[in-house]
């Protein structure tokens, strides 16, 4: 407990970490560029990035581009933090809150691209719509992208997974859609960028095939 109330003083210090109770907190919507990154650049958003291991990476691979990593622990956003600050990366940013309310700190447009990385499957049928890659959730990451922005998606749950493509099935506004059920296995593989994960490396280890799709909205 210590350890995890030393580091919630930490990211309370630190810029590169956007929470409640810092002034810019309420007022980064649709300001990225202008008030955080102080460059205009296109944006990519990993939401439930854990730890940030994909916005790091990401950031440190595309210093044109700006990234923001969303997650609503505060422990899990330290190690991301430390490591950009490490790093001395200036490009990316972490944002705390939950993926429910992040409309309220992202404008419609504002994202060109966004990352779903291994988040909870909810596996009870009565919390499907809770599952980030549900259609509601699909309805509002369509508001944030830009016009051809990519969603990029990453699991080792196959039952998420083919819940997603379910999901996207359903839809009449889905365009180029790849998608693997093995990852490492597939063409599909240099799009991730060689960048893993935690929980990645720990279903990998198990014997876990990893799942991945993208598609860019049509309307």
């Amino acid at each position: 407990m210590k350890s995890k109330l030393k580091r919630f003083e930490i990211i309370a210090q630190r810029d590169n970490v956007l929470e409640p109770g810092k002034e810019i907190y309420l007022k980064i919507k649709g300001n990225w560029n202008a008030a955080y990154f102080k460059r205009e650049r296109p944006i990519t958003i990993e939401l439930a990035c854990g730890r940030g291991e994909y916005s790091v990476g990401m950031a440190k691979l595309f210093p044109e581009r700006n990234f923001i990593g969303v997650d609503k622990k505060g422990d899990r956003l330290w190690k991301g933090s430390t490591w950009a600050v490490e790093a001395n990366l200036t490009n990316v940013a972490f944002l705390r809150t939950e993926i429910l309310f992040v409309e309220s700190f992202i404008a419609d447009g504002e994202a060109d691209e966004i990352w779903l990385t291994f988040p909870d499957p909810h596996p009870r049928i009565r919390d499907s719509k809770r599952r980030l890659s549900s259609t509601g959730y699909l309805d509002m990451y369509k508001k944030l992208l830009r016009p051809g922005g990519y969603f990029r998606f990453k699991t080792d749950n196959t039952e998420l997974f083919n819940f997603t493509l379910q999901e996207l099935g359903l839809r009449n506004d889905v365009a180029d859609l790849k998608f693997t059920h093995d990852l490492y296995a597939s063409g599909l593989q240099p799009e991730c960028y060689n960048i893993k994960t935690k929980y990645e490396e720990m279903f990998a280890a198990k014997g876990e095939s990893i799942k991945y799709l993208r598609f860019r909205f049509s309307t």
